[in-house]
């Protein structure tokens, strides 16, 4: 193992030792007390299998075989989750000739960024996740289950399937995705002309055309986002049939690897031999496994807050410096949007998944001694699916890549790091992606431009106040004031900007998303201004220096004039309280930083995480 992996995980585990232990004696004592069911009253069981046939309420009275809960994210309208609409039956149909049953526990909510964003529905975003995480945990209260499968793909929902699974430590649970749709515009013209759009030089209905042609079907969006990310991470932490995340939907070998889902799940839970608890799976190896995976692939963001809070749901605590250490020993193997014009169909097509894992593995970046849902050792997820005479079966992911251009081996890399780094200054501490970012535009010192939100920034270019050098401080965005949306939509505005000469760049306490681009970006930056952080206390004019190659983001304000100093208030126009937004006040009144994870549930983050 690399000496930098071997020493982060070591420090993860011994921070994290205390709340672990007592994560894994929850476990333990949930674990002892047995099918869950065997301890239902007569009519608690009545009340569970009421609804089966007389089979399946045989099977379940005797407790001999396994009854798995399916927890899904379906619905209609999201592309990334229309497919999951018929998984069901499959499961049911998949257990029951295995000698087993499965039962549909519960449906959890699965909004959409592509759809919100930019509007107030993107304020609930965040604490969706949470939302999903307890919808999950009530799906799996009945103590009905065995085992339990989850069906979702997209952005907070994975994360929040995974937290609410952790919740329920003792029981076995695979992951199943849906795929993504098949290639549509090429992600180089959508940017174009999204930027011709903010020009103003094409009209709404040529815009629309071109959003419609990229995504254009079912499945998931095919750029390399939080939603792919996710899948990404799912196979690297072996949660996954392995090679399921990219394989496209409506097809045989979908089907087929939703079968193998069932049938696997089956096998592993405590009434067999091949027992794997969820909390036998996510530990401190598996969560440093899916680190390094998502820098060398150049990942989502979004995830130096998921993957936090789902560490934190484990037992374990991770940060940011964390995250650093490992990305400056971490390759960049793929070039997909936004780090490149491939999308994950022709990533897919390269040498995928199990390409990506292999060279991790080899170059003694990735943990091979981890129990998965497959089976002990990594090494399963280097093998790819696919159907021989309608049987699935797995063969090794191809040696060499079938584009080089899009994916390459950790010995000649694209990059020697990974993409993410963190920004420490008298401004607090945040963390900017560079994997997009030309190494010319890393640094700028440069004058402050505020803004309380994200509509203020687009009017302000329209009046062509931006045809100049500066910084888009853009606050006021974090968990405690609105929730902490996404601001893609400034990508545009801020780009079209670069590309004319300027030197820009943004500060922001909120996210920017898995689609972050080419414009530098400090992004998740804490205290946030809700908190009186000195980001709050910025002016127009000020100078302010990021400096993505010494990790560091300052202001150059006098001292004595910093003093004097108090907070702006906010001055965003828009309400908390329309949109559904006002049920979420206590989740932003409570929330956690985001180097603790942004999280509302309460935990209390120990200290030994130095924040």
């Amino acid at each position: 193992m690399h000496a930098t992996v071997t020493r982060v995980t070591e420090r993860i585990l011994k921070r994290s030792d205390t709340l672990r232990k007592a994560y894994l004696a929850r476990c333990e004592t949930m674990r002892s007390q047995g099918p869950q069911r065997g301890s239902l009253s007569c009519s608690n069981l009545a009340h569970g299998f009421a609804a089966c046939g007389p089979d399946d309420k045989q099977r379940i009275r005797l407790e001999e075989s396994a009854n798995l809960a399916i927890v899904s994210a379906y619905n209609d309208m999201l592309s990334a989750h229309k497919p999951l609409e018929h998984f069901p039956d499959t499961i049911r149909d998949a257990a029951r000739a295995m000698g087993c049953t499965a039962q549909f526990a519960g449906g959890v909510p699965a909004m959409c960024d592509g759809v919100t964003q930019g509007t107030e529905g993107m304020e609930l975003s965040l604490f969706s996740r949470d939302t999903i995480a307890r919808a999950t945990a009530i799906a799996l209260s009945h103590n009905m289950f065995d085992a339990a499968i989850c069906l979702g793909v997209c952005d907070k929902i994975v994360p929040g399937l995974l937290i609410g699974a952790l919740s329920f430590g003792h029981l076995p649970f695979i992951l199943v995705p849906a795929g993504p749709m098949a290639s549509g515009l090429p992600n180089k013209e959508k940017a174009r002309i999204r930027e011709l759009y903010a020009q103003g030089k094409i009209g709404r209905e040529a815009l629309l055309e071109a959003e419609s042609q990229a995504y254009h079907g079912e499945g998931t969006c095919t750029f390399y986002g939080t939603a792919n990310s996710n899948q990404m991470l799912m196979e690297a932490m072996g949660l996954h049939v392995p090679g399921s995340a990219f394989v496209p939907p409506n097809t045989p070998l979908r089907t087929a690897l939703t079968i193998a889902a069932t049938e696997r799940a089956c096998r592993i839970t405590a009434l067999g031999r091949d027992y794997t608890p969820i909390s036998k799976v996510v530990n401190e190896k598996s969560l440093v496994n899916a680190i390094v995976t998502l820098l060398a692939t150049g990942g989502s963001t979004n995830h130096s807050i998921h993957w936090i809070a789902i560490a934190r749901a484990a037992g374990f605590i991770i940060d940011w410096q964390d995250f650093a250490e490992l990305s400056a020993v971490t390759p960049s193997l793929t070039r997909i949007y936004p780090n490149g014009q491939a999308d994950v169909n022709h990533f897919r097509a390269a040498g995928g998944t199990g390409f990506v894992i292999r060279e991790l593995i080899g170059a003694g970046l990735l943990h091979n001694d981890v129990a998965t849902v497959w089976g002990n050792g990594l090494t399963h997820y280097t093998r790819e699916p696919l159907l021989k005479d309608e049987q699935l079966s797995w063969q090794n992911a191809p040696v060499d890549s079938a584009d080089t251009s899009v994916l390459q081996t950790a010995e000649h890399p694209f990059q020697a790091e990974g993409g993410l780094r963190l920004l420490t200054g008298n401004l607090g501490r945040s963390v900017i992606k560079t994997s997009a970012v030309d190494e010319a535009h890393w640094t700028i010192e440069a004058p402050a431009k505020i803004f309380d939100d994200q509509s203020s920034l687009k009017t302000a270019f329209d009046k062509g106040e931006l045809e100049r050098d500066f910084v888009a401080v853009v606050r006021y965005q974090g968990p405690s004031a609105n929730g902490m949306p996404e601001l893609h939509k400034l990508t545009p505005y801020l780009g079209i900007l670069q590309d004319k000469g300027f030197k820009v760049a943004l500060v922001t306490d909120g996210r920017m998303s898995g689609a972050s681009g080419k414009v530098p970006a400090a992004i998740h930056l804490y205290p946030e201004a809700q908190a009186q952080g000195d980001i709050a206390k910025l002016r127009d004019g000020d100078i302010i220096c990021l400096d993505a190659k010494d990790g560091s983001l300052n202001h150059r304000v006098d001292d004595g004039e910093w003093a004097k100093r108090s907070c702006e208030p906010n001055t965003a126009t828009s309400s908390a309280e329309a949109f559904g937004r006002e049920l979420f006040m206590s989740e932003r009144a409570g929330a956690s930083t985001p180097e603790t994870g942004a999280i509302s549930f309460g935990w209390e983050v120990d200290n030994a995480a130095g924040r």
